[in-house]
């Protein structure tokens, strides 16, 4: 009985979790839901009297506004994508992990599995990355969510304001949604601010669109100056080819952690996360190369990495190190023995 109630009390605690998880979302739906109400009425149809200017105002904005809102839908809907079964780890070695007690030999079991698996990553004591909770070995940038309840493909963050969890099937749409959001409120505020100083100065009459066009402007400079500074750490991180999580601890490979790990050179890491397509990279449709499940890797001193031992490597000069060998799909091929 005791059991029965702990369970029933468990469930309706995830319940609300779940619940709650939507209230930043429906925050800035409602603060969206607003602006586009203020501009398209209160300023465009009702403030400004000229018809040219009153058309190309709401032209614009629509254009700046569905894409804004298409790239927040698939940062939101866009589910974070989970390691193939083939890194999950079979039963007959799940149970000689489970019922073996010296670390070592779980070791030993995951490392003989992990022979067969693209995994180059390991934890701090150089082990195999393995997920207690999935039981699964962790790709390369994987990490596990805590949140989510699940192992996720390249994970940058959990970010509340999408509820979802930001990695290798998403990432692409995230910075699309924060680049477009930054757009529209700089719209907003570049052409609600003549009308600003009119309100202000009382050069326009004193009724309920001044209460919306003065809240407009400041609301729009609040987001905008918010996600300028987001938006560029993540562009920063782009352009070094590192998650969120990286920039905090760097991956450790059996040469040990390496920060650049993944560093190909700008122009290799904004197609890691846009694509080669060049034309599809506003447009939020997934192009990121690969499957999440390996990645290109920079080129090391063969001195200070085993992974490379024995293998020699082209230098294209275009960067200080030049990338692991890729296979067609941008996937690492190396041969080891672990």
């Amino acid at each position: 009985m005791h059991s029965g109630c702990r369970m029933t009390l468990s469930r309706g605690l995830r319940c609300c979790q779940r619940v709650f998880s939507w209230v930043p979302v429906v925050i800035i739906s409602s603060v969206v839901l607003w602006s586009y109400y203020a501009y398209v009425w209160e300023l465009c149809l009702v403030t400004v009297e000229n018809a040219l200017e009153k058309a190309v105002y709401l032209l614009v904005f629509h254009i700046v506004f569905l894409l804004f809102i298409w790239t927040y839908w698939k940062a939101i809907f866009t589910p974070p994508k989970e390691p193939t079964k083939k890194f999950l780890l079979p039963y007959a070695e799940k149970e000689r992990y489970d019922s073996e007690e010296r670390p070592e030999v779980q070791r030993q079991i995951l490392a003989e599995f992990a022979k067969k698996l693209p995994v180059y990553t390991r934890t701090g004591s150089g082990a195999i990355r393995f997920c207690d909770r999935c039981q699964v070995v962790k790709p390369d940038r994987c990490h596990h969510c805590s949140v989510c309840g699940m192992c996720v493909l390249k994970m940058d963050h959990h970010c509340p304001w999408v509820n979802n969890c930001i990695g290798f099937s998403n990432y692409k749409f995230f910075l699309l949604f924060l680049a477009y959001a930054m757009l529209y409120c700089a719209y907003i505020a570049a052409t609600v601010f003549q009308y600003f100083l009119l309100y202000w100065t009382a050069e326009l009459p004193n009724n309920r669109a001044k209460f919306h066009v003065l809240f407009l402007l400041f609301v729009s400079l609040m987001f905008f100056i918010s996600l300028m500074f987001l938006f560029g750490y993540h562009c920063w991180l782009v352009g070094l080819n590192r998650t969120t999580l990286e920039a905090f601890s760097a991956p450790v490979f059996h040469s040990g952690p390496d920060k650049n790990g993944f560093h190909l050179g700008i122009r290799r890491n904004l197609e890691q996360v846009f694509g080669k397509r060049k034309k599809l990279w506003l447009i939020p449709v997934f192009t990121s190369i690969g499957d999440g499940l390996s990645f290109p890797m920079r080129m090391v001193s063969e001195s200070h990495n085993p992974l490379l031992g024995g293998n020699q490597w082209d230098d294209e000069g275009t960067d200080d190190e030049s990338p692991v060998s890729v296979s067609r799909d941008s996937h690492v091929i190396l041969e080891m023995d672990t």
